[in-house]
């Protein structure tokens, strides 16, 4: 019999837990998280297996445990596990592991190292950026760009490091009479970036800086080997908590995918540029590194006018909740296909996913994201059978068990999912069963409007938009270019800017 270790405790290890259950070779499943998740604990013992309360970023312990219980196979959920170097202990250990390198992993664990990587390849779908090591020089450049008309007025600011979709912030100096608030926006934020990072000593950039860009996101997700690179189905998440994209940025309140590979609003040209860049950035990795890249890689990507298909963030692992919507149409065996890319044949695999269309929609308790403190300690109330009896499927997230009870642990607790022939149908079932998950004396949170008529034409809108601008761009041979005027020095190139401050570093 096959034994299958898994790693992680939310919504998208417990889609991957029952994919494993579903597997032709019958494997009994052992699974290691901070929390016991109720829904990947009933498969635990289904199946004969064990679920165990464990460090998921410890990798002498994960590797321990892994020979101990004599497993056939690791499968690591979430990206901290990747970045503390849990795959390479495993693989040390001599045991199968469907997971990056820590080395490879970088390209999501450093978004400053991504976008040297980028540079340095020429690999396009790239933004222009800066970094900063401290908040002195960060504040320095941004007062300095503020007196004149460089990328760095119109700013995206984020945390170099992922760091679960937290503080990312977009302040464009469009309006001249705003100028000194947007200014001093800017450095209170900065401020704020080196106190949330200072918890991460693990790269030496703070901050980063990013030109901003407007258009449509998705994410595409890949299996791959390190040689071969497999596209699976679009998915498009949804960050912000509230209906119609306004409120806080989270970890993501639920996403679409299909009819099939594309999204009603990316074209097939742009899947398979946005496919093309992903396999340049492994490319690139590997030649940096020496390694191959062994598992998931995913392009958090946007339709621009400048670049077209540009890429945002990168991913070593599923999205969730958007691997929810992956693995609910994949029709390969899951084991299959993990074997084939531990032992470099993901050639020989086809890998085939079924047409339907798929809406995830979180639910989270009020306080999520920024007061995960008020957020915890809840008891959840659910009828599983008559979600299931609506047509969707209920995943666990942060919800631990213990003594019967089911509790939130300060996030999204559980995801739905419905698939249908099409988004706005989907998107009905699962609308119909989130007034179901319940907490015991608090209220819930959830978006009713993914997925509906009318955002769906909105995304429509603000593509075909997009797409008309660099389509013109492209044809007149000045896709990707940038051209700024700076009073006093004239025209400047940026991107020779980003080479000489960035590029060379590394």
């Amino acid at each position: 019999m096959i034994k299958v270790l898994g790693i992680g405790g939310g919504a998208r290890e417990h889609s991957l837990a029952e994919k494993v259950a579903q597997s032709a070779h019958h494997p009994k499943i052992y699974w290691i998280s901070e929390w016991r998740n109720p829904g990947i604990y009933e498969i635990c013992r289904s199946t004969g297996g064990e679920y165990i309360i464990g460090s998921t970023t410890d990798p002498l312990f994960v590797s321990k445990r892994s020979k101990t219980l004599g497993v056939d196979l690791v499968i690591i959920g979430p990206e901290e596990p990747n970045f503390y170097g849990v795959a390479d202990a495993v693989r040390d250990a001599g045991i199968p592991c469907l997971g990056p390198y820590r080395d490879v992993a970088v390209i999501e664990q450093s978004k400053a190292a991504l976008r040297r990587l980028q540079w340095k390849y020429d690999i396009p779908g790239r933004l222009l950026f800066r970094t900063f090591r401290d908040v002195r020089s960060a504040k320095e450049a941004l007062n300095e760009a503020s007196k004149s008309l460089t990328w760095l007025q119109n700013v995206v600011l984020k945390p170099a490091r992922q760091a679960g979709g937290k503080g990312v912030k977009v302040i464009e100096d469009k309006q001249a009479y705003l100028l000194n608030e947007k200014l001093t926006f800017k450095m209170s934020h900065i401020e704020w970036l080196s106190d949330y990072m200072s918890g991460y000593e693990d790269i030496q950039d703070r901050v980063l800086a990013e030109e901003c860009v407007w258009g449509p996101e998705y994410t595409l997700h890949c299996f791959t080997d390190g040689k071969t690179v497999v596209g699976m189905p679009l998915v498009q998440d949804n960050k912000h908590a509230f209906d119609f994209d306004i409120g806080p940025e989270t970890g993501g309140m639920g996403s679409i995918s299909g009819p099939g590979m594309a999204l009603d609003f990316i074209t097939r040209e742009e899947y398979e540029r946005s496919l093309e860049i992903v396999r340049s950035v492994i490319r690139a990795i590997q030649d940096e590194t020496g390694k191959d890249y062994i598992g998931v890689a995913a392009g958090q990507m946007m339709v621009t006018e400048i670049e077209g298909p540009t890429l945002i963030e990168m991913y070593s692992r599923l999205g969730d909740p958007e691997a929810l919507n992956v693995l609910a149409v994949l029709k390969t065996d899951i084991l299959d296909l993990a074997f084939a890319i531990c032992e470099g044949r993901l050639s020989k695999v086809g890998v085939d996913f079924e047409k339907n269309a798929v809406v995830v929609k979180a639910v989270a308790p009020e306080g999520y994201p920024d007061r995960k403190d008020l957020a915890k300690g809840h008891e959840v109330l659910v009828d599983r059978d008559e979600v299931l009896k609506r047509g969707c499927k209920l995943y666990w997230g942060a919800a631990h068990l213990e003594d019967g009870r089911i509790v939130t642990t300060g996030s999204r607790f559980v995801e739905l999912v419905a698939k249908e022939r099409s988004v706005e149908r989907a998107a009905e079932l699962v609308n119909g069963c989130l007034g179901l998950p319940r907490l015991k004396g608090w209220r819930t949170l959830y978006r009713v409007d993914i997925g509906t008529r009318e955002l769906n034409e909105r995304r429509t809108e603000l593509a075909e938009k997009v797409r008309r601008l660099y389509k013109f761009r492209e044809s007149r041979g000045l896709l990707g270019s940038r051209l700024d005027w700076v009073p006093g020095m004239g025209l400047i190139d940026p991107a020779l800017e980003v080479k000489k401050y960035e590029v060379d570093r590394t």
